[in-house]
């Protein structure tokens, strides 16, 4: 009997290591919003760099409605099993609580961090609405007094981080302007550059070939430091408004009671494809910075960002319509 335990321990450790999980056969990604956005952007070659690794197809499901919640809601739902995988801006798990009288998802508990990608930060923007000679915050606010019937700001969406930098710089100055909504972000850069809107917030990424180009003009980025890609360019920080520090970012969630292992086989993927050179080339080029974060950095990063909204809603006053 000795001897034959003896045989079985020895076999036991000639025995190769256990190969590395098999991908499986299929994953959906979920997106909240329509194609060609920036979630596209940055989804379809990271999913070519997943293939294979995570699963053997991985597939995009658009469900774009509701500001992202339709997505956000239907991932709640689906199977804990790695095969369904939700891909939100962080407006959508911490900005939303606080505005939306009634979510239909906790962001804090009906979903399993996976990780970030990747952070991006909005660009107080001007086009040929706003005179040529404008080019710095004060002015244009100094012009927004003296002009109140045309001081007005477009924005992607009502509710968006960016319609709350609005807000807060009307508050911060005692300027009184006028968010104009649009839906989504390419209208409202269709009208920037027509001039129909002087000055819009929105995500570097939309506007910043158009500010490379000499077609627009940044007065300023909402980030804390200046952004890599626009570095003459001052933070709203620089120009006076400290309070003023707003950056997103885009992340990937499994619904809650995926395995832990199964959590982790994601990230360690998504980590691989972000180190890719020629992928960090594509977030440059699109003024986006790569951010990779383990599940628990990235369950504590929602939950600040989830406690930050909340006085800055309070002392706007905004809910939203629905």
């Amino acid at each position: 009997m000795r001897r034959r335990s003896l045989i079985l321990t020895l076999a036991a450790l000639a025995a190769p290591a256990p190969l590395r999980a098999q991908p499986r056969p299929q994953a959906w990604l979920v997106l909240g919003f329509p194609p060609g956005g920036l979630g596209d952007i940055v989804s379809r070659p990271l999913l070519e760099r997943l293939r294979g690794r995570y699963a053997a197809s991985m597939l995009i499901d658009h469900r774009p409605g509701a500001g992202g919640r339709i997505a956000a809601e239907h991932v709640r739902r689906a199977a804990p099993d790695g095969g369904t995988v939700l891909q939100v801006p962080g407006s959508v798990m911490s900005l939303y609580p606080h505005i939306y009288r009634t979510l239909r998802y906790d962001p804090l508990a009906d979903f399993a961090p996976v990780t970030t990608l990747c952070s991006y930060t909005y660009s107080l923007t001007a086009g040929p609405g706003l005179p040529e000679g404008i080019r710095t915050v004060a002015a244009f606010l100094d012009w927004a007094r003296a002009n109140p019937r045309r001081a007005s700001y477009g924005i992607p969406a009502s509710g968006s981080p960016m319609h709350f930098a609005g807000m807060m710089l009307g508050r911060a100055s005692g300027v009184e302007l006028t968010a104009v909504p649009y839906r989504g972000g390419a209208p409202l850069l269709q009208d920037l550059l027509g001039g129909q809107v002087p000055v819009s917030f929105n995500v570097l990424t939309a506007v910043l070939p158009h500010v490379r180009e000499g077609r627009l003009r940044s007065l300023a980025v909402t980030s804390g430091e200046r952004s890599p890609y626009l570095p003459g360019v001052p933070t709203l920080a620089e120009a006076g408004f400290a309070e003023i520090v707003l950056q997103d970012w885009l992340g990937w969630f499994l619904p809650v009671g995926t395995p832990a292992a199964t959590v982790e086989r994601l990230n360690e993927a998504v980590r691989e494809g972000l180190a890719a050179p020629d992928f960090a080339e594509i977030l440059s080029r699109n003024g986006l910075g790569a951010l990779h974060q383990s599940p628990e950095d990235f369950a504590a990063l929602l939950r600040a960002d989830h406690r930050r909204w909340g006085p800055v809603v309070q002392a706007t006053g905004f809910t939203a319509d629905d």
